[in-house]
């Protein structure tokens, strides 16, 4: 049997995990390697992308800060979150607030190490992203429409990562061929930036008697549920844009499925926003959106799936 000692440590281990969102980082290290393989770099031979040294450390580097990011994100906001989540706010509350900013130094700290390693180019970038990840959990996060969007572009950055990785290492010649592929990057990212701000309004709603005792200024509290409720569904609206642009004009593959299905959901999520006035109501509609982006990193291979059967044939014969 485990001893009071190893029982605490384990819960303490669960405790951290739960602060980092630790079950959100694997989906995050796929969704950029998918991307990489399909989207950035669909001439690159996938085993040699997977190969990649330096693409692996800016994928973990990425990892790292946005775990450290979940880190000085419930450090801001413990008290809300005892309203908000109060089951997962106890669990969290487990490993101390010194112990959590002892952890998030320590992880930037080694962000900072890995990029330069990499790149001057990387470490700026990264040096970035920490610091706006800071800004927005320490300033920006308690005023309305900035406060959403950056929270959206902040969730986003780490693809442009990868993005910036691969423009800095083709040769010049090759310039040309590739800014031809950016407008179909443009477009997933749009429609991916369009989930996440839908979803960070949702959580608005989701999590209003939080904001309200915190003095969040989010958009439902200083504007009201039903201006909130109008804005989320021109944003789901405006999610045809980037669809059509990449179902009509540019070729995604199989990928249409998803964006089709995609299109049919929210048409549902929308009916049941404007009968939603619960939180249990916006939680579903929170995981609904969830659910479309997480099946959107899977869907991935959909745009080209013969690139994984040459994969496994590779791996075959090696």
């Amino acid at each position: 049997m485990l001893s009071r000692q190893h029982k605490l440590l384990i819960m303490k281990i669960a405790s951290l995990f739960s602060v980092v969102r630790g079950y959100n980082i694997p989906i995050i290290i796929l969704a950029q390697y998918l991307s990489a393989i399909f989207i950035l770099a669909p001439e690159i031979r996938a085993l040699t992308i997977l190969l990649d040294f330096p693409l692996f450390l800016i994928v973990f580097a990425s990892s790292l800060t946005i775990a450290s990011g979940y880190i000085i994100n419930n450090f801001y906001d413990s008290q809300k979150d005892l309203i908000n989540r109060p089951n997962k706010s106890m669990l969290d509350r487990l490993v101390s607030q010194k112990t959590k900013l002892s952890v998030y130094f320590s992880l930037n700290f080694i962000v900072a190490l890995i990029t330069m390693f990499v790149s001057w180019r990387a470490f700026l970038f990264f040096s970035v992203y920490i610091f706006l990840i800071w800004f927005y959990s320490h300033k920006i996060k308690k005023y309305p429409i900035i406060g959403n969007l950056m929270a959206s572009l902040l969730a986003v950055l780490p693809f442009f990562a990868i993005l910036l990785y691969f423009y800095t290492k083709i040769p010049f010649y090759e310039m040309e061929s590739y800014k031809s592929q950016f407008a179909v990057i443009f477009a997933h990212a749009t429609f991916l930036f369009l989930l996440l701000l839908i979803r960070e309004m949702i959580k608005d709603l989701e999590n209003l008697k939080g904001d309200l005792a915190n003095d969040y200024k989010t958009i439902p509290i200083v504007y009201g549920e039903e201006t909130s409720k109008k804005t989320i569904t021109i944003l789901t609206i405006l999610t045809v844009l980037p669809v059509y642009v990449l179902i009509e004009i540019y070729d995604v593959g199989y990928m249409d499925i998803y964006f089709y299905s995609c299109l049919i959901v929210l048409i549902f999520f929308l009916l049941y926003l404007w009968k939603s006035n619960t939180k249990s109501q916006f939680l579903l509609l929170h995981n609904v959106l969830k659910f479309l982006i997480v099946a959107g990193v899977f869907c991935i291979v959909l745009i080209n799936p013969s690139v994984l059967w040459h994969g496994k044939r590779l791996l075959m014969m090696i």
